[in-house]
């Protein structure tokens, strides 16, 4: 079953319930994938790989709106924000923990043979194609530094 169709149907339910929290994300998500759908070159259905980096960007968005309103003393925005992004990640694949993401990149920094930050690139260049939709680039940007970092 597509993404679209899933939301679709949970959206339907989050009326009925009327689930204000989820009624917002799940309306996010699927204004999301309409632009997604209706955007120059887009095909009619999109792949799972698409899907998964849509809903990625949608909770990164809201992770720096988090941010931003936390430093502006807007907990009450922040707190919408985080209801939201709860919703969200229901949707996304079973994100790792910080020790298996560690653990995956000290594996690809082996395969690699990289042994200072000069071989970044090349790790996590491997590393986000591996660990796409599993972890946030955020995530695997500074655990790839502080590993090879450590290394030097």
């Amino acid at each position: 079953m597509s993404l679209e169709v899933t939301i679709n149907e949970h959206l339907k339910k989050a009326m009925l319930a009327k689930d204000e929290k989820g009624l917002r994300a799940l309306r996010a998500i699927k204004a999301a994938i309409l632009l997604a759908k209706t955007a120059e070159g887009a095909g009619d259905a999109m792949s799972a790989d698409a899907e998964i980096k849509l809903l990625q960007k949608l909770v990164k968005q809201r992770k720096d709106s988090i941010e931003i309103f936390e430093q502006q003393n807007r907990a009450d925005l922040a707190v919408k924000e985080k209801e939201e992004v709860e919703v969200i990640e229901q949707y996304l694949p079973k994100q790792l923990s910080h020790d298996e993401i560690k653990q995956a990149i000290t594996a690809i920094i082996t395969q690699t043979g990289v042994s200072n930050i000069s071989g970044l690139g090349q790790v996590m260049g491997i590393a986000s194609k591996q660990l796409a939709g599993k972890a946030d680039g955020k995530t695997i940007s500074a655990i790839v530094k502080e590993l090879l970092t450590a290394n030097s």
